[in-house]
């Protein structure tokens, strides 16, 4: 799936919540605007490939908290949000956002509407609640993969991959996995030399193969 998307530009939105993994959210937003960034340079004048967003379940104007306490303020609120082409939920501490009817349904009626939906971390039981994913094959940062599977056993959770592509949905492990998963998309959305020089900017070793794993310091 490499091939690059005939669309123009792609309306990027990523959900921030009170609770949400700083690197999670800051991540991918990095990975998409660089890429933008990257491609005014190789093709001045053109139309840039990402448009990035924030959008929060927060009043207007009001900062969400990030997990280790870094305060996040959105672009948007959850009422009168632009719909997205690509939905990106990042994970972290989830409790307040399961717990949110208008945070599910913001992010169900929201991926109807996307062409591609992405998961980093524990942002997959935030799709798996609201119903983006069923019995989709998924995955989630490896200290989650147990309860994932627990708590929605029709999903076809995967353990030791990076990131899971089912086309219009694709999922991440955590953190570092979820940029790894961004940069896949930049090559599948906008072609794989983008994605290459958005990394090589961001001076980040990009790992390509779903499958390659960190070492375990435990084993």
């Amino acid at each position: 799936m490499s091939r690059a998307s005939e669309k123009a530009t792609w309306r990027v939105l990523i959900l921030a919540f009170d609770g949400v993994e700083a690197l999670d959210f800051a991540g991918p937003f990095e990975v998409f605007t660089t890429a933008s960034r990257v491609a005014g340079r190789l093709r001045p004048g053109s139309t840039p490939p990402f448009e990035v967003a924030s959008v929060a379940d927060a009043a207007p104007g009001q900062p969400v908290q990030a997990r280790a306490g870094l305060q996040l303020l959105a672009s948007h609120a959850l009422a009168g949000s632009p719909q997205a082409d690509l939905l990106l939920v990042p994970g972290g501490v989830v409790d307040a956002p399961l717990a949110s009817p208008a945070v599910l349904s913001w992010i169900a009626t929201q991926a109807a509407g996307a062409q591609v939906v992405a998961s980093v971390c524990t942002g997959a039981f935030l799709l798996a609640a609201s119903g983006v994913v069923t019995t989709d094959a998924v995955t989630t940062h490896w200290e989650d993969i147990a309860d994932l599977r627990a708590r929605f056993p029709a999903l076809d959770v995967r353990a030791d991959v990076r990131w899971v592509d089912n086309g219009r949905v694709v999922s991440s492990a955590g953190i570092s996995a979820g940029i790894d998963m961004s940069l896949h998309l930049v090559e599948r959305l906008a072609g794989r030399e983008l994605a290459e020089r958005t990394a090589r900017q961001m001076d980040y070793a990009w790992t390509r193969n779903p499958a390659a794993l960190p070492a375990n310091p435990s084993a």
